[in-house]
């Protein structure tokens, strides 16, 4: 079933299967047809071109490409987790939003624009109440978006609950979406937790990831990063430590969009694993750049300071969640 049809001049408002889906003109003309399902867990996109000279192929929802695409369609068929769509909890209502864009090239006579599309749901019951959003959080830099918060146990979308009992693991993925960019491998550099969403000179800390993306928690628990999905992804499932116990906790970190042909000691994510060592996520083979662990890691190159000077370098902040004991 289709939620909506019709051109894209006049704000329409519909529902389909108890979600509310708005759509708003662009503020230029746009010729076409725009047909939105909000799925439970998913949505499809369906745009018909009427222009001639429009590539459906340059049309993205969110980061995503079309799933399928025709001489005058576009179809788009995915999850509420993918794309970069932005999730908000407010009220009663669970929304999430989008933008459908048309990527212009630079010789075409049609111009690009983008469309929000947005699908509010009825607020399940058992979502954790809080003054805001915990749980994922989006940050822009330039052309780079980076994304990091709590996901579920599969990574299959974001987590539930911020409670996360002492000895549990609490699954943290960030990524990096790029426009322009080559492609990137994201790395965390450092991660300190903190009972504060600002860090300040007074403030306890509890320490990772530090020495340019060394894993300590590896060392004396379960912590690990897990096998990469996308090399703009990466996934950390880190077991629950004895700090600020009942209390907010936030976890600050560092993340690093970098070269994915370009890792040094500097330049690295590196978990220890019991009856190996240090180990480097992305080539075994390489693991030596994960020997510093149990020094200090320098680099010989002067690629560093000129990394944070063209934006790829951004500090983002996980949380609130909260570590409780077992017998609470």
């Amino acid at each position: 079933m289709h939620c909506v049809s019709g051109k894209h001049s006049v704000m329409m408002v519909s529902f389909c299967q108890g979600a509310l889906l708005l759509s708003l003109a662009a503020a230029m003309a746009v010729y076409a047809d725009m047909k939105v399902d909000c799925g439970p867990d998913f949505v499809t996109l369906m745009w018909t071109e009427s222009r001639p000279q429009a590539d459906t192929s340059l049309l993205r929802l969110g980061n995503c490409f079309p799933t399928s695409f025709s001489a005058g369609e576009a179809y788009f068929y995915v999850d509420l987790t993918d794309c970069n769509f932005r999730r908000l909890v407010t009220g009663d209502a669970l929304v999430y939003s989008n933008d459908l864009t048309y990527v212009a090239s630079a010789d075409s006579y049609n111009l690009a624009f983008t469309h929000p599309v947005v699908c509010a749901y009825d607020r399940p019951k058992d979502w954790y109440a809080t003054i805001y959003d915990p749980v994922f959080k989006t940050y822009s830099l330039g052309d780079l978006q980076f994304n990091i918060g709590l996901m579920n146990d599969d990574f299959s979308g974001p987590a539930e609950s911020t409670r996360f009992p002492l000895g549990s693991i609490i699954p943290i993925m960030g990524s990096v979406v790029q426009e322009t960019h080559q492609p990137l491998l994201l790395l965390l550099e450092e991660c300190v937790a903190a009972t504060t969403p600002e860090l300040y000179p007074e403030s306890t800390m509890y320490p990772i990831i530090s020495n340019k993306g060394c894993l300590l928690e590896s060392v004396s628990s379960r912590s690990k990063f897990e096998p990469r999905q996308k090399s703009s992804e990466i996934r950390l499932s880190l077991q629950t430590f004895t700090f600020a116990m009942g209390e907010e906790v936030f976890i600050h970190c560092k993340l690093l969009a970098w070269d994915p042909n370009g890792l040094d000691s500097t330049k690295k994510a590196c978990h220890f694993v019991e009856g190996h060592g240090w180990e480097l996520l992305d080539n075994l083979a390489q693991s030596n750049l994960c020997d510093c662990c149990e020094s200090k890691c320098k680099s010989r190159r002067q690629r560093s300071v000129a990394s944070e000077k063209h934006g790829m370098v951004h500090k983002a902040v996980i949380g609130p969640f909260t570590i409780t004991d077992l017998n609470s």
